[in-house]
């Protein structure tokens, strides 16, 4: 639990009471959980203008139990949840994941499908549904448009990759060296090494970019898109780099009244058929979790300082023993 903002160390063990469960709810025995971007911002309060709205919290935070998604069994259910019962195998989203029993709403939990381990189950709220949204709803992908996923080996771009191919996409993923053998295995047509090539030189262009680095102008961004493309942004920045992130978003707004081009910063809407679409694209077999490595409970700050470093390939995941 944190009970100032600051950085991973912060965070500490602590023995606290399990959540009391509503009628609407269900209480999970928490096998793993997600580590995400939104967590850091959460855990620094970064930036700092988010701290006067939301669940940020001014000057300490407001959630004392990090972690939003994560996978494990049903411990106990309100007295008015019928679609799941003890001992289900669930993953969705649980405000307090990062801990032994986190509670939810009954609506943003779904079974965990048989094929995944806990772990990879929790990869997938809240990197899947970005990934998806992203693409299906901001960027409106259709069948034979170009698509280009910056950050391809992240937690979002691993599943934006997926999940752009299953649209019918010709999708180009952006990563290091190392990684673009894993990109090209996920089902992207190309791959760009950045440290090599440069996909915003005017070269080529796409349909749809989803940006889930925010390393580059917004000039050279909109330079990659037709004239009529989408732009979908999805955060990106450090610690330390939020002001000059919230700059981007705006120039974003801006530029974006007066252009051709949709230029659009957004926010996942946590929905229960999102998570019940994954979870029948995994069990067709046309989306896998991919997965960087995976800490205990107790070494929470150590797995969220590898975050913060912007080289994680894939999810980082949190074992709750």
């Amino acid at each position: 639990m944190q009970e100032r903002f600051g950085p991973p160390e912060v965070l500490r063990l602590a023995d606290v009471d399990p959540p009391e469960v509503g009628a609407g709810d269900v209480l999970v025995r928490v096998h793993a959980a997600a580590l995400n971007p939104f967590d850091w911002h959460m855990l620094r309060g970064e930036p700092r203008i988010a701290r006067l709205m939301g669940p940020m919290g001014r000057t300490k935070p407001k959630v004392r139990v990090a972690g939003v998604d994560a996978a494990g069994r049903v411990e106990a259910v309100g007295a008015d949840v019928t679609e799941l019962k003890t001992g289900d195998e669930v993953l969705g989203f649980f405000p307090g994941a990062f801990a032994e029993y986190a509670r939810a709403k009954v609506d943003m939990v779904v079974p965990k499908p048989a094929r995944l381990t806990f772990e990879q189950a929790a990869a997938v709220p809240m990197a899947a549904m970005t990934a998806l949204e992203g693409l299906r709803d901001v960027g409106q992908v259709r069948a034979g448009q170009r698509v280009l996923v910056n950050g391809a080996a992240g937690g979002v771009g691993t599943n934006a990759v997926q999940i752009g191919a299953v649209l019918g996409a010709e999708v180009t993923g952006v990563c290091s060296t190392g990684n673009l053998e894993l990109v090209r295995s996920l089902g992207a047509a190309h791959v760009i090494d950045y440290t090599t090539e440069d996909f915003a030189d005017g070269s080529e262009r796409y349909d749809v970019i989803l940006d889930n680095v925010g390393n580059r102008p917004l000039r050279h961004l909109r330079r990659a898109l037709t004239p009529t493309g989408t732009l979908a942004i999805n955060g990106g920045g450090s610690p330390g780099q939020s002001v000059a992130v919230v700059g981007f978003l705006l120039r974003a707004v801006v530029v974006n009244a007066v252009v051709r081009q949709r230029l659009r910063p957004f926010l996942i809407k946590q929905k229960r058929e999102d998570l019940l679409a994954l979870t029948g694209l995994i069990e067709d077999g046309k989306l896998t979790p991919v997965l960087d490595r995976t800490y205990p409970l107790a070494d929470t700050a150590e797995g969220l300082r590898h975050l913060e470093q912007g080289h994680a390939r894939g999810k980082v995941i949190i074992s709750v023993p």
